[in-house]
Parts: C-alpha cells; structure tokens; sequence
C-alpha cells in the first residue's frame, strides 16, 4: 500500500460510532473499528460501504482514554478479506489542541520504546 498520510500513524485498537452529517434525510450511524491514527486522520474498518467524501461525527476514544470530538471526510476505501472495508478518513475542521494531544501520545510511545 502506498502512504499517503503526511503525518506519524500510531495504532489504535478502539471501536466507536460515527454519524453522517453531510446527508439530509436524516442520519446513518455506523460502527467502526479503528486500526491507527494520526494527527491527520484515522484509518479503519468497517462492514458497511460508505463513500469517498462523505462527512461523518465521531467521538474517538484515545489512550489516555479522553474523548475527541472530530469530524471525518472519507478519502480512501478498500475492499478487504471477509469484505470488510478498509478506509482512510482526515480530520475536518480539527481545533489544534487536538491534533497535538495525539502528537504528544506518539512522542511519549516511541520515546517508551526506544528505552
């Protein structure tokens, strides 16, 4: 697979509900199963086809175990094993604060590890 994120990914196991935003008649949630993050966005599976551009509401569970409240654009899909759908979202609109939040947590793990 080619990389495309700008940032650091980190793996994140955690599960969490999203909620689309961007249609009018009303709402679709979906569960989701996170595989890692970074402060850019978040890749994940998931068994229900969603759609490249599609705007979605989440509260992403982190490490510390705080909740971040994000919103997330679709901007890969791929079809797996078992069909389930892999996908690649990026943080729309993300208070900066956030994003280092999760900085922080990366440099904290990989200082851990190169003890």
């Amino acid at each position: 697979m080619d990389e495309r994120r700008k940032n650091k990914r980190t793996e994140l196991n955690s599960t969490l509900i999203m909620k689309r935003l961007d249609e009018g008649n009303g709402s679709q949630e979906v569960t989701i199963e996170v595989t890692d993050v970074s402060k850019g966005g978040v890749g994940f599976t998931c068994r229900q086809p969603l759609r490249i551009g599609a705007v979605y509401e989440s509260f992403l569970t982190i490490w510390t175990k705080e909740v971040i409240h994000a919103f997330l654009q679709i901007v890969r899909i791929e079809l797996g094993e078992d069909n389930q759908f892999s996908y690649g979202a990026s943080f729309v609109g993300m208070p900066e604060m956030e994003a280092r939040r999760i900085e922080v947590y990366q440099t904290v793990e990989e200082n851990q590890q190169n003890e």
